[in-house]
This record gives C-alpha cells, sequence and structure tokens, in this order.
C-alpha cells in the first residue's frame, strides 16, 4: 500500500516526531493529492502539525484560480497558505522552477519548518534522467532526483504514476488537471506527451530502466565524491588544478546542491569562469539565479546572495557600547600602554583622540581616508579596493567616520590623523554581535 511506503519514507528520516511542522507542496494534481492525502492520514496518529502549501503561478488565469480554491477546499481539515506570482513572471520552466523554490523557502522559514514534502515520483525521475542525457550533464546528472536535499524529501519518488492515479482513484479524490502539462512547447512536457510514447515502442520499461540507470549512477558517485571536496572548500587555484573530471563533479554537487536547473554548457561555463578568474585581486561575479552569484578572486569561491545595501548610521559622542546592524562597537578610555599593537586586518585599534564626535555607519559616496603612514587622502572606493575587498561586501562595511572621512576601517586599518603618537587615549572595538 502506498501509505505504508511513505511511512516507511518517513521513519527512514525520522520525520514523525510529535508536533513536527511538515509542508506538503500542493499543486492540486494528482501526485501531490495523493502524497497529502497520506499525510493526513498519517498525521493523527504521529501529531503531526501538516500545511498544505500551494503557489499559484497566474499563468492560465481563472483556470489558476479554480485550482487555487479546490486546492484550498481539500486542505479544508488543515493548514493551508498560498500565495500567488505576479503577473511579470516569465512563462518559462526554470523562472517557474526558482519561484516554486522561493515560495517554499519562504513558508519554511514562516512555518518554522524543516521539512517540505514534495510529490516527485518514479516517472518524474525518468523524465529527469532522460533530460540529462540530452544536455549532456554527465555521471552527476544521471543521478536523477535526490530523496533527500536540504530541507526537501520525496517520499513518492520510487512509486509510479500509475499506483498514484489507481490510489485517487480507489479514494474518490478529484485532482486537478492542469491544462499548461500538455503544452509541448515546454521541454519536459514534450518527452512525457511525445518522446517516452515512441520510446516505448523499442523499450516498453524505458522509464523502469532510467531508474536503474540513476541508482547506478548514484552507486558510482558515491564513490567518486569521496575524492571532490564541496565547491567552496577549494581555492581557485587547488580547483584549476584538480583532473578535469573531478572539476565537473565539485561544480556537479555545486548546482545541485542550490538546486539549480543546468545542462553541460552551464557547468562548463563555471568551470571556466573560476579557472579564469582564480587570480583576480578584487574578484569577479557570475549570475546563477535572480538573486544569487558565484564570486571568485585569488583566495575564495564562494555564493553571494543579492541584499540591500546597509545604511545604518549612529552618533558616537561618548565612550560605551553601540549596537549597529549586527555589530557591537565599544569605545572605552586606554589606560595603559599597551605591549603590542594590533595589526591593521584586526577589529580593535588604538587610537589617540583629542575629543569624541564621530558618525558609525556604511560607506556613502564622496568618503575619503588618510591611511597610516600616508600623506594625503584617498578615495576610500580607491582604498577598499587596494585592500582587496570584493565589491559585495563594501556597503556593509562598517566605519568609523567624521564627515566624509574615514577614521577607521575596522579589520582594514586606521587613519594617520588619529594614530598613537605620544599615548592612546582610547581602544576601539568592533565585534559580531
Amino acid at each position: 500500500m502506498l501509505i505504508d511506503t511513505v511511512k516507511s519514507f518517513l521513519e527512514k528520516y525520522d520525520l514523525l516526531m510529535p508536533e513536527s511542522n511538515i509542508l506538503v507542496a500542493f499543486s492540486g494534481g494528482y501526485d501531490s493529492m495523493c502524497l497529502l492525502d497520506i499525510m493526513q492520514k498519517l498525521a493523527p496518529e504521529y501529531r503531526l502539525n501538516l500545511y498544505a502549501i500551494h503557489l499559484n503561478h497566474n499563468w492560465r488565469g481563472k483556470e489558476s484560480d479554480r485550482e487555487e480554491e479546490n486546492c484550498k477546499k481539500f486542505a479544508s481539515g488543515i493548514n493551508f497558505y498560498s500565495e500567488k506570482l505576479p503577473p511579470d513572471i516569465p512563462h518559462t520552466e526554470t523562472a517557474a522552477r526558482e519561484a516554486r523554490y522561493e515560495f517554499f523557502e519562504r513558508c519554511a522559514k514562516k512555518f518554522k519548518s524543516k521539512t517540505v514534502l514534495t510529490a516527485h515520483n518514479a516517472n518524474d525521475n525518468a523524465e529527469t534522467v532522460y533530460y540529462r542525457m540530452l544536455k549532456g550533464t554527465g555521471l552527476t546528472g544521471l543521478e536523477g532526483i535526490q530523496e533527500k536535499r536540504g530541507i526537501y524529501y520525496r517520499p513518492l519518488l520510487e512509486v509510479y504514476r500509475a499506483e498514484i492515479e489507481a490510489y485517487c482513484k480507489e479514494n474518490h479524490l478529484t485532482p486537478n488537471i492542469d491544462s499548461s502539462n500538455f503544452d509541448t512547447n515546454y521541454q519536459r512536457n514534450k518527452i512525457r506527451c511525445e518522446i517516452f510514447p515512441k520510446l516505448k515502442e523499442f523499450s516498453p520499461d524505458i522509464e523502469k530502466n532510467l531508474n536503474k540507470i540513476a541508482k547506478s549512477a548514484q552507486f558510482a558517485n558515491k564513490i567518486i565524491e569521496k575524492k571532490v571536496k564541496k565547491l567552496e572548500k577549494y581555492t581557485p587555484d587547488e580547483f584549476s588544478k584538480l583532473d578535469e573530471f573531478l572539476q565537473t563533479t565539485a561544480v556537479h554537487k555545486f548546482v545541485r546542491r542550490l538546486n539549480l536547473d543546468y545542462d553541460r554548457k552551464k557547468i562548463d561555463e563555471i568551470t571556466q569562469f573560476i579557472i579564469a578568474n582564480r587570480n583576480s585581486k578584487s574578484g569577479r561575479t557570475c549570475s546563477l539565479t535572480k538573486n544569487k552569484w558565484l564570486f571568485v578572486n585569488n583566495k575564495n569561491i564562494s555564493v553571494i546572495t543579492k541584499t540591500a545595501k546597509n545604511i545604518s548610521e549612529i552618533q558616537i559622542k561618548n565612550t560605551g557600547i553601540y549596537e549597529i546592524s549586527g555589530y557591537r562597537f565599544i569605545i572605552e578610555p586606554c589606560t595603559q600602554m599597551p605591549e603590542k599593537f594590533p595589526p591593521d586586518n584586526e577589529y580593535a585599534a588604538y587610537a589617540e583622540l583629542d575629543g569624541i564626535d564621530f558618525t558609525l555607519r556604511t560607506r556613502k559616496d564622496g568618503d575619503i581616508i588618510q591611511p597610516l603612514g600616508v600623506q594625503g587622502t584617498k578615495k576610500l572606493k580607491k582604498y577598499l579596493m587596494e585592500k582587496q575587498i570584493p565589491k559585495h561586501l563594501r556597503d556593509n562595511q562598517i566605519f568609523l567616520c567624521r564627515n566624509s572621512e574615514i577614521l577607521w576601517a575596522p579589520g582594514l586599518g586606521i587613519n594617520d590623523k588619529i594614530k598613537v603618537v605620544n599615548h592612546p587615549t582610547h581602544v576601539l572595538k568592533l565585534e559580531k554581535r
């Protein structure tokens, strides 16, 4: 029985803890209605807090709205939450997928959940393996859909669509029929509706065979991936010295972990981007999604997320402790000469001040600084470039200022105008809260 299959899966991942908040991605189609119905039957026994989450893609007007209403009615006995996408979202598979997972992430935060169940099935997995074969995504791509990835779990991944449809019929469920699933302008639909029926003339068990390939690829990759670290754990130079196959494997792992839609071209682009920028001091970025970028300089490979510019600002008139943007700034009197002064890259400094009247803030246009030991000032932008501060980090850097002049750049250096000439008057510190 399907309910036993789902129950065994949840036990495998220890997801039947009482009072757990379990989210079910619910489109209202056969797969997700089957999964939600099973979860509704299991929830009382295990005292699970069940949430059905529905994203109205808003592509088909009133049809989409009717589907959302049907979902709401079916989930009337549990928590139901839905959102509707704005009409300007591109009507592409990639845009829809990104929007869907962004919605899931928002819901996980909103409902304080670490578990999102999606209803991907064995047919979906076979189609994914075939799609990736066409795209040349290599051995890692042939693993298909993962039954667990981060907060996402797929209890029906080894269940075929015929079993799911039979369950819905036996339990008198009336799923939504999404007309866009038959639009063969979308590649996945074309595979399902046109290509697979033709392939079955030559291989009636095409879906089962592709799922076997996925299992074999998963087994092989477990062995191979032991030799490959997380992409961000490599320095660009270390990555560039890897064998080409291991480079590809590392990038595959990376894009899969971030849930990116990818093909061989994207894998090669990321690989070549890292190699091309391994000697860059200030670093370069390449787009991964609409709000994520890969950053590479001569020291690091990292993922950056688009954030709003921090424009925090507070006045410093006395000694004490001040809170700003996740940091704690401390200015206190210095009672004795230190044995040694901290280096520039530390978040502490000694200063000789003629009074306390400063601003603690992020950078602004026109800011300048006179670095220690330098005659005259220079633009802060140039100073940060010389210090090799990546562009995406500059806007949230905290500075101690007087008007437009930076007196202390924590972790970078102190202004020559407040250097200790005779005896330090104050100690400056910046700590993360």
